[in-house]
């Protein structure tokens, strides 16, 4: 598979992400990242159903409707999205074992003020960074998303 272009994000999603990051804490948010292999236009939120705070788990029934959502949209689920409350934007030895090939991660990090962000990819067997280009707008997500 090709390497991934940069990704473009609009600013109020990415702030939607974050939000969501500080709500959560000291818990880790999670969610869906809803676009195209070349831009994320909306992110949708997912229930957490992690029992450990350092961990995520996407609730399967958020997973599908993000799904629904893109299809009608004509978009796909092209990543996910998750906070680390305590720690940087860089992915963990638990986020590499869980990880799929192909798909975006996109990492809050919030050991840092301002909080850092990060976009990854898994690509033979390791995750390789994203670029990611904030852009002006508050975002074209489909309904149910940010």
């Amino acid at each position: 598979m090709p390497a991934w272009p940069a990704v473009d994000i609009a600013a109020g999603v990415l702030e939607s992400i974050v939000g969501a990051a500080h709500d959560a804490r000291p818990r880790e948010c999670c969610g869906l990242l809803i676009g195209t292999r070349a831009r994320i236009v909306g992110a949708f939120p997912a229930a957490n159903l992690a029992v450990a705070p350092t961990r995520y788990d996407i609730a399967p029934a958020d997973h599908f409707a993000a799904l629904r959502a893109a299809r009608a949209a004509g978009l796909e689920v092209v990543g996910c999205y998750h906070s680390h409350p305590h720690g940087p934007a860089r992915p963990s030895p638990t986020d590499r074992l869980e990880a799929v090939a192909d798909f975006l991660y996109l990492i809050v990090g919030l050991g840092e003020s301002p909080p850092d962000l990060g976009l990854w990819v898994l690509a033979d067997g390791n995750f390789a960074p994203v670029r990611l280009v904030r852009t002006e707008g508050a975002g074209e997500g489909p309904p149910g998303g940010r």
